[in-house]
């Protein structure tokens, strides 16, 4: 770093030499420390066991449907983390790809964790972006509602051990991260396609013509292709 001298006069003349850092470096790096989003928000997580958890999270219903079996999640969360940011590991995970719904937590004991706002009938709940899941123990057990209208609801367990993240996942990651699953997961509107609105037939299988030839099987010659393949 280049350092450079800024001599200032200061009260009764007396002469104070002032060494004034010139590193764009610095400068560059507190920027980028200061734009976080929600997913990293927080203390900045430690590798130590004793304060990762393992959350078990299963789709029950949603949509006026009952999901068995349940597709589920695994997913390592470090006790700093706030419940805001496991929100949306878990968005993540379930493919929640319009985010403009009201969720939140409710736990065991009753207390309601979610995103207050002073326009809607919410009065009560706990802030989520201050609450960290230290208030989590082993085997709690809890539940997460997504888009209160359609009611997608999740059980949440927490594991009765703690996990090494860097052994489970490979990483230390800054935010609450999936690192196991199982099972279908539904579009939360219940399409099948993207023209789908409820009453229409899916569209015939064009299997692999309408795709550009992209791979060899790919394409309009994909038929002949496929026929001529060994073993065919």
């Amino acid at each position: 770093m280049r350092w450079s001298a800024d001599a200032q006069l200061v009260g009764g003349g007396r002469l104070v030499g002032r060494l004034v850092a010139s590193g764009r470096a610095r400068a560059h790096m507190t920027v980028r420390a200061s734009i976080r989003s929600r997913r990293t928000v927080g203390v900045r997580p430690r590798r130590s066991p004793r304060t990762w958890l393992s959350i078990r999270v299963e789709l029950d219903e949603g949509r006026g449907e009952h999901y068995w079996p349940r597709p589920g999640r695994l997913l390592a969360a470090d006790k700093n983390h706030t419940f805001a940011q496991l929100a949306l590991a878990i968005d993540d995970a379930f493919a929640r790809w319009d985010r403009s719904h009201l969720h939140e937590f409710q736990l065991s004991d009753g207390t309601r964790l979610g995103a207050p706002d002073p326009e809607l009938d919410n009065e009560g709940i706990v802030d989520e972006r201050g609450a960290k899941l230290l208030r989590l123990t082993p085997d709690d057990k809890f539940i997460y509602i997504f888009d209160l209208g359609d009611d997608w609801t999740h059980l949440c367990t927490v594991g009765h051990s703690g996990l090494d993240p860097v052994e489970t996942l490979g990483i230390l990651p800054e935010a609450p991260t999936p690192y196991f699953g199982w099972g279908a997961i539904p579009d939360q509107y219940g399409r099948a396609w993207d023209g789908d609105d409820g009453e229409s037939q899916p569209p015939p299988d064009p299997e692999f013509r309408d795709l550009p030839p992209l791979r060899p099987w790919w394409g309009p010659g994909s038929a002949e292709w496929l026929r001529r393949r060994p073993g065919n």
